[in-house]
């Protein structure tokens, strides 16, 4: 499995337009065990996406969905930077365990 964690910085007062967006646009991505958008809590403008990836293939092919190029095109004028960025190998939890167990990892 492949794994990502990132940090976007929104520009002003705009988190919760940014978040619809990546979530309508982030729906049907195949290869995708996981993706999951939080707030951060000590930054206004800050979120968080945590993603779990059958392949590191799989995450580089989703970037030419229809749905996530809309997201990246309508997101792109939200975005005021980037933060932190780590690629992991997801190894199991909640929600993974079958995925592991299958020989996915």
């Amino acid at each position: 499995m492949y794994g990502l964690i990132g940090k976007i910085i929104a520009t002003a007062e705009q988190r919760d337009t940014l978040i619809d967006i990546l979530q309508a646009g982030t729906v049907h991505m195949p290869g995708c065990f996981s993706y999951v958008i939080a707030k951060d809590s000590t930054d206004a403008n800050a979120i968080w996406i945590t993603e779990v990836w059958e392949s590191a293939s799989h995450h580089r092919a989703s970037l030419n969905l229809p749905a996530v190029q809309q997201a990246i095109a309508q997101g792109r004028a939200l975005i005021a930077g980037f933060g932190e960025r780590f690629e992991t190998q997801p190894v199991g939890g909640h929600g993974l365990v079958a995925h592991v167990q299958e020989g996915d990892s």
